[in-house]
């Protein structure tokens, strides 16, 4: 299983994150752009890896393993970059890190009790939304030349986090009446 093309994009996503980040420490706009098509990459194969798994019959503990992880770690590393150099607003990126750590946390919990929650269509649009933020905000205004793009990507990524708290929410109260 190592070697089927959908754990291997999933493994490319973890790969990829210290290149991300390493990116926030190089000068100039290549830099961004280096950062924000990678972390597209990342994105695209995060839908693509799935989909092929079960398209090819290729579904396996692995993949089921790595890819929420691949996810978070990415999410996760983007996002406190993006704060640390001011790129953006610490709220949202709270918010949405906080909602990763509980549903994961939530999710392994009712695993343990061999109950399933599926994601949700609203969880689907709410990843799209956050990947389209992140995206924009690591491209930046330095990378596209825009002066308005870091302003436009953190509203998208308010959007983001209003999303993630409903949608944290909705598997808070899924979970909430197996927990007693």
């Amino acid at each position: 299983m190592w070697k089927s093309l959908p754990n291997l994009l999933t493994i490319s996503r973890i790969i990829i994150i210290p290149i991300v980040v390493a990116a926030f420490y190089i000068e100039g706009k290549m830099a961004h752009w280096v950062a924000a098509s990678l972390f597209a990459y990342a994105s695209v194969t995060d839908y693509v890896d799935g989909y092929l798994a079960r398209l090819w019959h290729q579904e396996s503990s692995l993949g089921r393993f790595l890819d929420p992880i691949a996810d978070k770690l990415l999410i996760a590393a983007a996002l406190l970059m993006l704060v640390k150099t001011g790129r953006a607003d610490v709220i949202p990126a709270i918010l949405i890190v906080c909602r990763e750590i509980l549903v994961s946390g939530l999710r392994e919990f009712l695993a343990e009790l061999r109950i399933s929650v599926p994601v949700s269509r609203l969880a689907k649009i709410k990843t799209a939304v956050q990947m389209l933020a992140l995206f924009l905000l690591l491209l930046g205004s330095r990378g596209s030349g825009y002066d308005w793009m870091d302003g436009f990507a953190n509203g998208v990524l308010w959007i983001a986090a209003a999303l993630t708290i409903v949608t944290g929410y909705a598997y808070l109260k899924a979970g909430a009446k197996h927990m007693y």
